[in-house]
């Protein structure tokens, strides 16, 4: 009759300490991109002028994603009311801006996007799978596929993180 209180107590370590113990979500935090490398026949690999215009962050199951990928500084439009289309592309055009849920399987992130600039990236079915690998606070997610099949030209960020 005392061994059951000690057997209580011990399976109940052992479950705190097994749980303790189980992997944390390594893409948990704040990252900036800070390379990103497109494929296919023309390659070519671009470092933002300032990676605090891209932003990612990961909380447990959910994304979000904001990006300026534009060569230079946008135009500041003195009254956006009066602005012509080519100024308000110049300025809306480069901004991409993405949130949704995601899931890991080993190396393997699928991101499934809820709200996006795209309207398309929002359709039923919707997702990216790509493949990542971290390497103390250095990360890199390669794209490979959306709904539709097989990227042409795949695209891999490397981002660092911030928090």
């Amino acid at each position: 009759m005392r061994r059951m209180p000690l057997v209580v107590i011990g399976l109940v370590w052992l479950s705190v300490s097994v749980a303790g113990k189980q992997a944390k979500n390594p893409l948990q935090g704040v990252w900036q991109t800070v390379e990103i490398a497109i494929g296919g026949p023309n390659p070519r690999t671009i470092t933002p002028a300032d990676p605090r215009s891209f932003l990612t962050i990961f909380t447990a199951r959910h994304y979000s994603q904001t990006e300026v990928q534009s060569d230079g500084p946008r135009p500041v439009i003195p009254d956006t009311a009066k602005a012509t289309a080519d100024e308000l592309r110049a300025v809306w055009g480069p901004v991409v801006a993405e949130a949704g849920t995601y899931e890991i399987s080993g190396d393997t992130i699928t991101m499934h996007p809820a709200a996006s600039k795209s309207p398309g990236a929002m359709a039923a079915g919707a997702l990216i799978v790509s493949t990542f690998k971290i390497d103390g606070n250095t990360l890199w997610i390669a794209q490979q596929r959306n709904q539709a099949g097989p990227y042409a030209a795949p695209v891999t960020f490397k981002l660092t993180r911030v928090e």
